[in-house]
């Protein structure tokens, strides 16, 4: 396609983004409810295509050179549609959040001011390889009464447009308009790029990916941007650490699945516990297969490679973790400050001062105790799915799920009230 279909191409996709998006802002809870459950049972009834079309992602991925973690992202099977089904009829069942109150007073003048939730409008979400995104974006923004544009990753193009049909056959059966969830039907970068300017169709851009892709949207787009930044996630092992607690908590928050933005990916040990609780972690992980690169003390334990500066702060979405002794909750604290991408960070301890202390210092969207990294996730929170982790302090932080998907305005009443 030259750019300038391309671009007629996602001007029409933006008008009708933003006629659907009128239509859907005041559609009832319940026929939103109806067409997250059609679209459930149609991801079942076509769960056998849907597997047969991500075949032929895996082998686009495997020729393009996808790492074995991003291999993992892009993969589907049963049990993986079996977890979009869930998702979606999580987010049916839940309170439809258009329309609450959020709060409402009273003023001397009269006036009674109520603050309501309302739909951002029409959401852009620009994500790469996994394909349940597409589910889980197109469930959330209907269930805010936001139309979404969705422009999933190359490598996922043939499983994510199956199961976009299946979303489109939802909001067919129940009423609603197709237009609420459209896809970009092409792989070429350019539609990127246009999604970043259509200011005027489009009023929130989400990126879901790695480092490059954040970048380039938040350097590129002239649409306010939900960031969703690196998993440069950290693990503070205290020396009050319970040494059961700590080895099944690293070992899951690294191992369980290493290519998803909550896997641990730095591991911070204090300095008491470094040749011994220290030590059993680090030999438990190296046993599963990461590589672990340590700072100069661990270095010493077997199997531990050595750490170089570009190590701290790295997202490596893979079976390898970096190390280091500190000296205390402050030597983590500070380490965290330099390093954290201000998504997820934990500390393993019994002890409530060094809790609290953790807590209230470190400034990320999730904060935890004693709890794998891995629960990171919209899904694991109770909103059914997630849109992404937003790290930046406008608007939403954390897991986005449908509230986090509406903005509110003001209804405001009197009898008759006027302003001397």
């Amino acid at each position: 396609m030259t750019d300038t279909d391309i671009h007629a191409m996602m001007t029409d996709i933006g008008k009708r983004a933003k006629a659907a998006s009128a239509e859907l802002s005041y559609a009832s809870a319940e026929r939103k409810h109806a067409a997250l459950i059609s679209a459930a049972d149609a991801l079942w009834a076509r769960r056998e295509e849907i597997i047969a079309a991500n075949a032929k992602d895996l082998a686009f991925g495997r020729d393009k050179g996808l790492t074995d973690a991003m291999m993992d992202r892009l993969m589907l099977d049963e049990d993986r549609i079996r977890s979009m089904i869930d998702g979606l009829r999580t987010i049916a069942e839940q309170k439809d959040p258009v329309g609450e109150v959020m709060t409402e007073w009273d003023r001397p003048n009269g006036l009674h001011i109520k603050r309501v939730r309302t739909p951002l409008g029409v959401i852009g979400v620009i994500y790469e390889s996994r394909p349940n995104v597409t589910a889980d974006a197109g469930a959330l923004c209907l269930k805010a009464g936001n139309a979404v544009i969705l422009r999933g990753g190359s490598e996922s193009f043939h499983s994510s447009g199956l199961i976009h049909e299946c979303l489109q056959q939802g909001l067919k059966d129940a009423g609603l308009p197709v237009d609420a969830i459209q896809r970009v039907p092409t792989r070429d970068r350019a539609a990127v790029k246009e999604l970043l300017t259509m200011i005027d169709y489009v009023d929130v851009i989400v990126p879901r990916g790695g480092k490059g892709l954040v970048s380039l949207v938040q350097r590129e787009a002239r649409v306010p941007v939900f960031a969703h930044l690196e998993g440069i996630v950290h693990i503070y092992i205290d020396k009050d650490a319970d040494a059961r607690k700590a080895l099944d908590v690293v070992v899951n928050a690294k191992t369980r699945r290493t290519g998803i933005c909550g896997a641990a990916e730095c591991l911070l040990i204090h300095k008491d516990v470094a040749g011994s609780l220290g030590a059993a972690i680090v030999a438990a992980l190296i046993e599963a297969g990461i590589e672990v690169r340590g700072d100069a003390t661990l270095q010493a334990l077997d199997g531990v490679v050595a750490a170089t500066d570009a190590d701290w702060g790295c997202e490596y979405l893979d079976s390898i973790i970096a190390a280091k002794v500190v000296d205390d909750v402050d030597g983590a604290i500070a380490h965290i400050h330099a390093n954290s991408s201000s998504h997820t960070d934990c500390v393993i301890t019994e002890n409530p001062e060094v809790v609290a202390r953790f807590f209230e210092r470190v400034d990320s969207a999730i904060v935890m105790h004693n709890s794998s990294t891995q629960f990171a996730d919209g899904g694991e929170f109770g909103m059914g799915a997630e849109i992404g982790i937003a790290t930046g302090k406008m608007h939403a932080r954390g897991p986005v799920g449908a509230e986090q998907l509406t903005s509110f305005k003001y209804l405001v009443t009197s009898n008759g009230a006027t302003r001397a």
